[in-house]
């Protein structure tokens, strides 16, 4: 088990090790995003939607949602901002862990989250804002990892991108060649490995919303320990060969 978990976040990548890393942090992102919003009421992936609504509150004078959602988008940024820098400084080191910094980060910043949600209700406006802040730092943090890994091939915590990947290859799919008429370059054909890895992600990430959501439903914020030890599994192994590479 340590040595799949190493193979996942180690320096020398392979395909299929991205892929399954990237199945793994859809299934962490599905979970933090459907428990977020159970915490906070808002889902801290989707910049999208962030981004529409600081200019509805712009353009209705809600100066102060405009700039929580500003701040938001800052967060976001601010983590993918992290993971570059933090795999930019390991990759100059050689080090083993330069992907598994950012997911030991990121598995500690969710037991913070958790600790700020069990008290939400002692000082909520205090609280609310900072967990939400905190989220959209973790979110884009993640987001950061599996594009460096994958060169945007894979994409974790928000789904737009990879549904509209995916419908495009079911359009080719489905397209009716006229193989009597066609030639060879304006002949369409699916890409069937993107179709699996993006309906793959898709399917696991909704599976981590639903495992996420029921088990903040059942166990409120202690929901997010087993999800951080995970991370910390995957984070461990390289880490802990640079620290002993370290000491020598």
């Amino acid at each position: 088990m340590t040595s799949f978990f190493h193979r996942l976040t180690a320096r020398d990548r392979t395909r299929r090790a991205n892929r399954q890393l990237g199945g793994v942090l859809a299934f962490v992102a599905g979970a933090v995003n459907a428990g977020g919003f159970l915490a906070v009421q808002r889902y801290t992936s989707h910049m999208t939607g962030v981004v529409s609504s600081i200019a509805d509150d712009v353009v209705l004078g809600h100066a102060s949602l405009a700039m929580a959602g500003l701040s938001a988008l800052l967060a976001f940024v601010g983590g993918a901002a992290t993971t570059a820098v933090l795999i930019n400084w390991a990759r100059r080191r050689k080090m083993q862990g330069e992907f598994a910094l950012s997911l030991m980060i990121e598995a500690l910043l969710l037991l913070v989250f958790g600790l700020l949600g069990a008290n939400l209700e002692l000082f909520i406006d205090v609280f609310v804002p900072s967990t939400v802040l905190l989220l959209c730092f973790i979110m884009g943090l993640q987001n950061a990892i599996v594009t460096k890994i994958s060169r945007a091939e894979i994409r974790t915590t928000h789904m737009t991108g990879v549904i509209t990947d995916l419908g495009i290859e079911i359009g080719r799919l489905v397209y009716w060649n006229r193989t009597e008429r066609v030639n060879a370059e304006h002949f369409v054909r699916a890409d069937r490995d993107k179709l699996k890895i993006h309906g793959a992600i898709l399917a696991i990430f909704f599976m981590g919303a639903l495992v996420g959501a029921v088990a903040f439903k059942r166990a409120g914020f202690t929901a997010t320990v087993p999800i951080a030890a995970l991370l910390m599994a995957l984070a461990a192994p390289p880490l802990w060969r640079d620290l002993r590479t370290l000491n020598r």
